[in-house]
């Protein structure tokens, strides 16, 4: 009687702990929280000023007192007490009614991390006001979210493109057979554009702008209308702000060397999938999820490089969030599961 009486003052909560967005699944009520995962914080006291969108907004821009940070960096813990602090507000914000014990939290973790590094983020979840706190890999995560029969004896196979990671998996009986984790997602895309403005124009942008141009105009695959846009930054040899027009085309060529590397990891993980489950993906495909998901075209490449369907799921920034809320609701499944 006790525990169903803690069952229903509790709010538990599924995260996607992201590296560029956290969400926050609670239970029965669905994603409450997107939020982007960056803290501002002031350099002399530590302590925080802002934390998510408005951090973001801070981002590049802070007086010498502050800085806005991310901390998370490739899918795992860069600083733990600012995860704990953004973990903490993020708790707080939807867990609003005082009376409501501690939520137990369902995290979802990058397949391919240390045992140290699992357990950082679980020890920053307590620290922030969890009550228990269980660990669901990223792909498996994002397979249940995007609505997979992985029960079924059958080849399933999910590509998360996130910020700091590409998850990789094939998935049967409930299990993950083969899974590949690559540091290589939404931030290196950036970075490559950002190293491109100044390779090819000596101008510098800042992240926020780098993602911008990702989001409005970047590509895998040529576009049947190639798209423009104009971009300011800092010309780095005058010192002194300049606009350029750029083409979806540059961006391509600027990001192609990083989309082989994710073209790499899920040809690598198609080489050590068993044959019988080789078979079940030459009808079934797999699937994307993740923002990189996004990126105009990248289903085409890939279905193009691998001769196998590829289909981009419904709602793919929301896919590993709606995953670890469908495990809050089958805990059952995890205890025998993971």
């Amino acid at each position: 009687m006790a525990s169903n009486l803690l069952g229903y003052f509790t709010n538990d909560i599924g995260i996607d702990l992201g590296t560029a967005n956290t969400l926050v699944y609670v239970k029965d009520k669905g994603i409450v929280l997107r939020e982007p995962s960056v803290v501002a914080i002031d350099t002399a006291s530590r302590k925080v000023r802002a934390v998510g969108e408005e951090a973001k907004r801070m981002l590049g821009r802070t007086p010498g007192n502050i800085t806005a940070i991310r901390p998370m960096k490739d899918g795992v813990i860069a600083d733990f007490d600012v995860t704990e602090a953004m973990l903490r507000y993020f708790i707080r914000k939807v867990s609003n009614n005082s009376f409501r014990v501690n939520p137990r939290v369902v995290i979802a973790i990058p397949s391919g991390i240390t045992e140290v590094e699992k357990r950082a983020v679980k020890d920053s979840a307590l620290h922030a006001g969890a009550r228990d706190v269980i660990t669901i890999p990223e792909p498996m995560a994002a397979a249940i979210g995007v609505g997979m029969p992985i029960e079924e004896p059958a080849a399933n196979m999910i590509v998360d493109i996130g910020g700091g990671t590409t998850e990789i998996a094939i998935i049967s009986l409930s299990g993950i057979v083969f899974s590949k984790s690559i540091r290589v997602a939404g931030d290196e895309l950036d970075m490559a554009i950002i190293n491109y403005m100044k390779r090819a124009y000596n101008l510098l942008i800042g992240e926020r702008t780098a993602e911008e141009i990702k989001v409005k105009i970047g590509s895998a695959y040529p576009l049947d209308d190639e798209l423009s846009l104009e971009v300011k930054g800092r010309d780095s040899v005058a010192g002194l702000p300049k606009t350029i027009h750029i083409t979806s085309q540059e961006i391509r060529e600027a990001l192609s060397d990083t989309i082989a590397n994710i073209v790499d990891a899920v040809r690598v993980t198609l080489e050590r999938c068993p044959p019988e489950l080789s078979a079940d993906l030459v009808d079934r495909g797999f699937v994307l999820a993740g923002g990189g998901a996004l990126i105009r075209g990248i289903d085409r490449l890939l279905s193009e490089k691998t001769g196998l369907p590829v289909t981009i799921s419904d709602d793919p920034l929301s896919a590993v969030a709606n995953g670890t809320g469908a495990v809050l609701n089958d805990l059952n499944w995890v205890m025998q599961n993971l």
